[in-house]
C-alpha cells in the first residue's frame, strides 16, 4: 500500500499553564492507505512540526517531510523503519525532523498492523507481550503537605509505585526538597516504590543534584531520574559514580538511538527512558530496549499524555519480561483523556500493550474536533498548511 493523505492535527486545552504537563497540548497524526488509517502521536510542540513537516525545501538535506512520506510505499515492517532513513537524510539538517517523523512512524506501525491484523509488538519482533507494573506519574505538590496527600491518594487507588517531579523540586535549598521526599515516602509506604524526577534542573551541576543524595538514598528511591540535561554524560557519569547506591534514570530527551546509546555508555545511568513521541518512533525505541538488554541497563517507557501514546511507548519493550515498570499518566489533562475511546487500566496491579491489530488503540475523532486549533501557514501568497 502506498501513502495517500497525512494530517496533522494540532490539539490545545483552552489555557496552557506553566507547569511540567505536557499533556496540555497535542500533536496527532493520521496517515490514510487502502482504506485504513493509522493514528500517531508527537512529544513536540504541535506548530514547530506542523512547519517541519511542510516548510519549502532550503537544500538538499533540509527538505520538509511530507515530501519523503506522501506516496512511500509501506508493505513490511521493514519498509517503516528504511522510510525513517530517508527522512532522515532529507531532513538532516532540520532538528526538529525526528520529532515530526515520531508521529507518523508511530501511525504507520499502527495502520500496517491494521493491514496485516497483527499486533505492532509482533511486528517489532516479540511472541508475547508480558504485563509492566505502572508507575503513577505526577507532579510534586507546592508543599511537602500538598506532596504527602498526593502520595496517599496514590496508594489508595491502588498504586503501588509513585514518581514525583518537576514542580518546586529542585528550585529551592535541598532541605526543602528533603521535606518532599519525606513527604513521599511517608505517604507511599515503606514497602512503595518512590522515584524521584528532578526534570534536568540542574542542567549539569553535580554538586547541586548531590546534595539531594543523602535524603534520596535514606528513603529508598528507585532511581533518581534526570538530575541533569541529556547531553551532560560527564555529569550523570561523575555523580554516578560518586553515588554508586543512588540508580540514576534518564533518556526521555534522546532525539535519536545515538543519544540513548551514549547516556548508557558514558553517563553510568541504570535506567534508559525512551519516549517514541520523540526519538523517531516504536523501531529506534525498540533498538535502544534491545541495545539495553545487552548493556544490563533497564529500559523504561516516557509517557505523561494520551492512552494512544502509552501504546506505542509500552511497544518496544513488550516483550522483555524482566523490565517490568512503566511509566503510567494519572494526571493528565481532559484533553489526553478523551482523545482515546480505548483505556489501558491497570488489572491486578498491572498493565500491558493491547493484543489487537495496529496500537489496538481507537481515537476519538469528536475530542479532535473539540479541542483542534486552526492553524495556516501561508509562503509567498501560497497556502502550504
Amino acid at each position: 500500500m502506498r501513502i495517500e493523505h497525512v494530517e496533522l492535527f494540532y490539539l490545545s486545552m483552552p489555557e496552557v499553564k506553566d507547569i511540567g504537563d505536557g499533556s496540555q497540548d497535542a500533536l496527532v497524526i493520521k496517515v490514510c492507505a487502502d482504506g485504513l488509517v493509522g493514528w500517531g502521536e508527537c512529544e513536540a510542540s504541535p506548530l514547530v512540526s506542523i512547519a517541519n513537516w511542510i516548510c519549502p525545501m532550503s537544500h538538499s538535506v533540509c527538505k520538509p517531510v511530507r515530501d519523503s512520506v506522501i506516496g512511500a510505499k509501506i508493505e513490511t515492517p521493514n519498509d517503516i523503519v528504511e522510510l525513517g532513513e530517508i527522512v532522515r537524510a532529507n531532513g538532516l539538517d532540520i532538528a526538529q525532523t525526528d520529532h515530526t517523523w515520531s508521529g507518523i512512524e508511530i501511525a504507520l506501525w499502527d495502520l500496517l498492523g491494521k493491514k496485516l491484523q497483527t499486533p505492532v509488538y509482533r511486528m517489532v519482533g516479540y511472541e508475547r507481550a508480558y504485563p509492566k507494573t505502572p508507575y503513577a506519574s505526577q507532579l510534586f505538590g507546592d508543599t511537602p503537605a500538598e506532596t504527602l496527600e498526593k502520595a496517599k491518594q496514590t496508594l489508595a487507588k491502588g498504586y503501588h509505585a509513585v514518581k514525583f517531579g518537576w514542580g518546586v523540586y529542585g528550585r529551592g535549598t535541598a532541605d526543602e526538597d528533603r521535606d518532599h521526599v519525606a513527604a513521599a515516602r511517608e505517604g507511599i509506604g515503606k514497602d512503595g516504590i518512590l522515584m524521584i524526577d528532578a526534570g534536568t534542573i540542574w542542567r549539569d551541576n553535580v554538586e547541586a543534584a548531590e546534595l539531594r543524595a543523602d535524603a534520596l538514598e535514606r528513603h529508598h528511591v528507585y532511581w533518581f531520574e534526570e538530575p541533569f540535561v541529556g547531553e551532560a554524560l560527564h555529569a550523570y557519569k561523575t555523580l554516578s559514580t560518586r553515588r554508586p547506591n543512588l540508580p540514576l534514570a534518564g533518556g526521555e530527551g534522546a532525539s535519536n538511538f545515538h543519544s540513548a546509546r551514549h547516556l548508557i555508555d558514558y553517563g553510568g545511568i541504570r535506567f534508559i527512558q525512551i519516549d517514541t513521541g520523540r526519538i523517531g518512533g516504536i523501531a529506534p525505541a525498540k533498538a535502544v530496549a534491545d541495545y539495553a538488554v545487552e548493556k544490563n541497563v533497564t529500559f523504561v517507557n516516557h509517557t505523561f499524555t494520551t492512552h494512544l501514546a502509552l501504546s506505542a511507548s509500552l511497544t518496544p519493550f513488550a516483550g522483555i519480561e524482566s523490565h517490568n515498570i512503566c511509566e503510567y499518566p494519572v494526571e493528565a489533562s481532559s484533553l489526553a483523556v478523551e482523545l482515546t475511546n480505548t483505556r489501558i487500566e491497570p488489572n491486578n496491579g498491572q498493565v500491558g500493550v493491547p493484543d489487537s491489530p495496529g496500537l489496538g488503540v481507537e481515537v476519538n475523532e469528536q475530542t479532535i474536533e473539540k479541542y483542534r486549533v486552526d492553524v495556516q501557514i501561508v509562503v509567498d501568497g501560497r497556502r502550504l498548511f
